[in-house]
């Protein structure tokens, strides 16, 4: 596992030393996560402006499956579109975009705006119900990096997949220019299933999030890089009307993370989205998180 994250490590830290000259600069967000950056708004209710391709922006998202198996992280560079929700899947040769979106999509219209004069690449890796803490995890989805079940293959795994197959490629827009590229932050959505099972697991958040914080920053060769947090929320669609039960230790252990790390930002807006289900939010809170999400990173950018 080490030698797999030196590798990705030095891969990054060659390309993005090299001259600019004769290349094309591109801006890397990774976007990760479970459900709610895997993303359930509908196409269907898109607004016209985000129906389309996004202009000038790219989107390598790793395909999302399970522990213990080969395929997770392939994937191909496409324009970012409507389709990147969940329902998404990718082999090496296509993808298969889905009838859903998430956060990615508002979220490279809202940064191309923000950096007019840059390119603008997403790398995404997000599965629904996924944990941070082993023990939370169901179905074998856990982004804990020494966690082993079977075939020693897990999100963390998935995740190393995908920066490292999106990064084979030096010239995403196939434009015979090499792609000098300089990481720009890490936007995180995930915890709820953290909240679920245990006091002790939620009470953990905090170190393992630091923990994985700091191994995803590694792997982009910055340990100052930009983290932005979605903050979870309760849509109170329970039958007790609280859906996660440890949420609040999960909340706590965000902001905390947020107050002792000099370059991460939270996003709460989420404390006033509408809910499609107990677990997802509807349309309009996708595509409002995806805006705030690069608002934020903007902010903290410039600051």
């Amino acid at each position: 596992m080490k030698l797999r994250i030196l590798i990705i490590v030095l891969i990054i830290y060659c390309g993005t030393q090299a001259s600019g000259q004769d290349k094309d600069v591109l801006r890397v967000f990774f976007l990760g996560g479970q459900s709610n950056m895997e993303g359930y708004g509908s196409n269907d209710d898109l607004p016209d402006s985000l129906r389309g391709a996004v202009n000038n922006v790219w989107i390598f998202h790793g395909n999302p499956i399970r522990d213990d198996n080969t395929s997770g992280g392939i994937g191909r560079w496409d324009s970012l579109r409507p389709g990147n929700g969940a329902g998404f899947s990718s082999n090496e040769s296509v993808n298969e975009l889905s009838q859903k979106f998430g956060p990615e999509l508002s979220f490279g219209y809202r940064i191309n705006q923000l950096y007019p004069e840059d390119n603008i690449a997403i790398i995404k890796y997000a599965l629904g119900g996924s944990s941070i803490d082993s023990l939370a995890s169901r179905d074998y989805a856990s982004w804990e990096m020494d966690y082993r079940s079977n075939s020693g293959i897990n999100q963390f795994d998935h995740f190393l997949a995908t920066v490292n197959n999106a990064m084979g490629n030096r010239d995403i827009n196939n434009n015979g220019l090499e792609d000098l590229w300089i990481p720009s932050g890490i936007i995180w959505m995930q915890g709820e299933s953290d909240a679920t099972v245990t006091e002790g697991i939620a009470e953990h958040y905090y170190y393992n999030l630091k923990r994985l914080m700091d191994l995803m920053r590694a792997t982009f060769h910055d340990d100052d890089l930009p983290v932005i947090i979605g903050k979870i929320s309760d849509s109170g669609l329970a039958e007790n009307g609280k859906v996660w039960k440890y949420g609040e230790l999960v909340q706590h252990a965000q902001e905390e993370f947020v107050r002792n790390d000099r370059n991460a930002a939270i996003v709460r807006e989420t404390r006033n989205y509408d809910y499609s289900d107990p677990y997802h939010y509807n349309s309009d809170g996708y595509i409002n998180i995806g805006i705030e999400f690069a608002n934020t990173v903007y902010l903290l950018d410039k600051k």
